[in-house]
């Protein structure tokens, strides 16, 4: 019988375990969502089952890297003893390896239906479950890279606790190129206020314009006289748009430079423009309003 989507995502949410091992025990039970729990626990995933509902605030960011695309996820794990044991920095960069590798896998469901080995990678976190004795969790994944040539890098910072990966385009390669994207991965890392993205162009509408009626209200405050207001707030949100593009800001390895610069001046080292296709930066446990 076919099994809608609905009823798997609502039996993983009620039992933690993976898509694929999900969608299995509703076939197996015809449907009956109560017979695929007992199912699941009858499979080994009794622990799971048990643990699903505990709190993941430790983990870690993980990174992959194919070419001239980068993975980047988060795992989210109870304590910050097992976030820190090889076994799970393992399964944490296993399931980055993972999202890599399938371009198509762009949401934590759909990488834990990618095949790892013998199993899923919803089963590999599953075993890891029961296996570390605490829920672990696949909380976000995101994959950049381009079409063409170009290379990727990153960097993970405070053992796990923030991570940023880099993907560029351009036709020069070798090492020059990882240590560029290494060494850009580590300004966002570093930066504050970290970017929002690469160029303006890449910057919200609504960000500048809630920005934009915040400046107007200050110099308003201010007792600006009415016909200057305006320029007051065009000069403020160029200054705003140089510290949240990337491209804008001043390198933290070298302040007398821009990163727009920096990328003039390995381009001419290297023969070859460079162009800064993407960036993605996790932090442990942020939301999506950080």
């Amino acid at each position: 019988m076919a099994i809608s989507a609905k009823a798997v995502m609502e039996l993983r949410d009620k039992t933690g375990a993976g898509m694929m091992d999900c969608k299995r025990a509703l076939t197996d039970s015809d449907g009956d969502a109560e017979k695929a729990v007992e199912v699941l626990r009858e499979r080994g995933l009794a622990k799971a089952v048990k643990r699903s509902g505990r709190e993941t605030s430790e983990g870690t960011i993980a990174m992959a890297f194919s070419g001239a695309a980068a993975a980047i996820v988060e795992i989210g794990c109870e304590t910050d003893f097992v976030a820190k044991t090889d076994d799970f920095q393992s399964l944490a960069t296993s399931v980055a390896t993972a999202a890599v590798e399938n371009a198509a896998a762009a949401s934590p469901e759909a990488v834990e239906a990618v095949s790892l080995g013998s199993e899923t990678v919803g089963e590999t976190i599953q075993s890891a479950v029961s296996r570390l004795g605490e829920n672990i969790v696949l909380k976000r994944v995101e994959r950049i890279g381009i079409d063409g040539a170009g290379g990727a890098g990153g960097y993970v910072h405070a053992g796990g606790k923030l991570g940023v990966v880099v993907a560029l385009k351009t036709d020069a390669t070798g090492d020059a190129v990882q240590s560029l994207a290494k060494d850009l991965a580590m300004h966002v890392a570093a930066a504050d206020p970290f970017p929002v993205s690469v160029d303006r162009d890449g910057v919200a509408k609504e960000l500048i314009d809630k920005e934009a009626e915040l400046f107007r209200k200050q110099a308003e405050q201010e007792g600006k006289p009415e016909k200057v207001i305006e320029r007051i707030v065009e000069g403020r949100i160029k200054k705003f748009y140089s510290e949240v593009c990337l491209l804008e800001q001043a390198f933290v390895k070298d302040s007398d430079k821009t990163i727009q610069q920096l990328l003039g001046d390995v381009a001419g080292e290297l023969g070859n423009p460079v162009e800064v296709a993407g960036f993605v930066r996790y932090r442990l446990g942020e939301t999506a309003a950080e």
